[in-house]
């Protein structure tokens, strides 16, 4: 059974060209890691403020490793000094996924 997370936070639009490089760096470091299938952040088209996060992870073993990567941990402290909040991120089992 793979994993999908995927929800929002939002950080104040004018910190977002100083947590670019944040997020660029943590979006590499994961997608290296054993069991990450996806994992992307991407900023709202419309609400500058607004992050969108869509993850896949092959099992929640994987998830549960990612979390604990030193990317993750650095990761954790950056969000709180760009202004990071409101963090509303759903995990979803997958045991059936098809094309439409």
């Amino acid at each position: 059974m793979s994993v999908i997370v995927a929800g929002t936070f939002r950080i104040p639009p004018e910190n977002f060209a100083g947590l670019k490089p944040h997020l660029q760096t943590v979006v590499a470091e994961t997608r290296k890691e054993d069991g990450c299938l996806t994992y992307s952040y991407a900023r709202d088209v419309e609400d500058p403020g607004l992050i969108r996060v869509f993850e896949h992870w092959r099992d929640q073993a994987a998830l549960d490793a990612h979390f604990q990567a030193p990317h993750m941990i650095a990761w954790q402290k950056v969000r709180v000094e760009h202004g990071f909040h409101d963090r509303q991120i759903w995990s979803h089992d997958v045991t059936d996924g098809r094309a439409i």
